[in-house]
């Protein structure tokens, strides 16, 4: 059954036993001017059926085959069948925290094998398992710089996720950690160095820069290292759009490496969840929040997998855990992991060149539009790119819903210098005839009202 009624005899003999007449006796504590006197003004009871015809027809109302060229930290990409049929097994699913390593030695190892993909694609030593998401894996990454080196500022790039940065706030207000933001290239699009060298002090415990940006723009992460390590900070790359580096080279020179791993195979779900992860050189392993499973044999040798490390308050006194985030994202890590699995070295590749390939089409097609253009150039990027229209965003953007097409996101909401401007996304299943539909409606005129 969906719920268990109680018949009138079970609710007498409850009272009974903790020694109440009635059921109002239970509020007699609640003053009468506070207690409800009538029935909910709730709908009547409905049967099953009713139920389910009343949820098929507000579905209905959802919009459906749309074309889409939204990106901005949340990124469309198709997931191989073989992801929901294996996340689904009950093994999986209804799996808890792998308190005992002797009876969770499947979750554990899915977690290593985790570990282990992440930490070739970011080119990192170790990587934990997990983080909420990107935002809260980027301040956790902060605060971990904060651990290593002892010091209590932070310098963030402009170009880092806004909402990034909202989260970062949050915990540094908190944490009584000054932060300073630096602006971006005006005609790149990329961090701007000097404005970089001048902020970073000997004070300095990490810089925060995203790479692809918010933008989409590569990072030049070998020159922003430099700056960083020059003055003792450690160098955190937030990376929001992991297929990337499918082609893109990964940020060898960072000391931490925090990425959403979204893109590998875990559906958008109107907004979560999300798999964020920390991966870091191996000598700050001590500093690393969450916790990391390892590879180990037993008395005969057998290869068996445990929890190497788990600074989370549930394993650890609170004062020494490394962060209050408790929750690991195993089942959402397991559906990243089999999706890399199943694309291979290769096949990552080759899904990133054809994002390049569809991002470079949309980015040409639509800035060829009258009064269209590029904003930003002579930089490579991912993806993603930001186009600036001479009529407002308002007006176009209109039309392309009239045609079922969802365009780019204005950007002024976050960077008010960006007027007409909006970040535009095309992964692998964005279609060429979409991005051509897309184009013929930015090229209409408006129509006069």
């Amino acid at each position: 059954m969906r719920y268990l009624p109680k018949s009138p005899a079970e609710r007498e003999q409850m009272l009974r036993e903790i020694g109440a007449a009635s059921i109002d006796d239970l509020f007699a504590v609640i003053p009468a001017e506070y207690r409800l006197d009538r029935d909910l003004n709730v709908p009547r009871q409905q049967a099953e059926s009713e139920i389910v015809n009343y949820f098929r027809a507000a579905g209905d109302k959802n919009a459906t085959n749309y074309a889409s060229f939204l990106g901005a930290g949340a990124y469309r990409h198709y997931r191989p069948v073989i992801i929901d049929a294996l996340v689904q097994r009950g093994e999986f699913l209804t799996s808890y925290t792998p308190y005992q390593a002797e009876i969770t030695q499947g979750t554990l190892q899915a977690i290593f094998e985790f570990q282990t993909m992440i930490a070739e694609l970011t080119g990192m030593d170790v990587a934990n398992a997990s983080m909420y998401d990107g935002s809260t894996g980027a301040a956790e990454a902060v605060m971990m710089a904060v651990r290593v080196t002892g010091r209590h500022k932070a310098v963030v790039a402009s170009t880092v996720h806004p909402e990034y940065r909202e989260v970062l706030a949050t915990y540094a207000k908190h944490q009584g950690l000054p932060k300073t933001v630096v602006g971006y290239d005006t005609e790149t699009g990329r961090v701007d160095l000097d404005a970089l060298d001048a902020a970073v002090s000997e004070e300095t415990a990490a810089v925060l820069v995203q790479s692809p940006n918010f933008f989409g723009v590569i990072e030049d992460i070998p020159a922003i290292a430099e700056i960083a390590h020059a003055k003792g900070a450690l160098l955190i790359v937030a990376i929001a759009e992991a297929v990337s580096l499918g082609i893109v080279r990964p940020p060898l020179e960072a000391d931490i490496v925090s990425m959403e791993a979204q893109s590998f195979g875990v559906a958008l779900s109107y907004g979560g969840p999300f798999c964020g992860v920390i991966a870091a050189k191996e000598k700050y392993v001590r500093q690393m929040p969450g916790r990391l499973a390892g590879q180990t044999v037993d008395g005969a040798g057998n290869r068996g997998f445990v929890l190497t490390l788990a600074t989370r308050e549930q394993h650890i006194r609170r004062e020494k855990a490394t962060s209050n985030i408790c929750t690991n994202q195993a089942l959402v890590a397991l559906m990243a992991t089999i999706f890399l699995a199943v694309y291979g070295k290769e096949g990552m590749k080759e899904l990133a060149e054809h994002n390049l390939a569809k991002a470079d089409y949309a980015a040409r097609t639509l800035a060829a539009q009258p009064g269209a253009k590029l904003r930003f150039t002579g930089a490579p990027r991912f993806h993603e790119f930001v186009l600036q229209t001479e009529e407002e965003p308002a007006g176009w953007g209109q039309r392309l819903l009239e045609n079922k097409i969802v365009g780019g996101i204005e950007l002024n909401r976050w960077y008010p210098e960006l007027g007409n401007c909006t970040l535009w996304c095309a992964t692998e299943v964005v279609t060429r005839e979409q991005i051509d539909a897309a184009a013929k409606v930015l090229a209409a005129k408006p129509v006069a009202a």
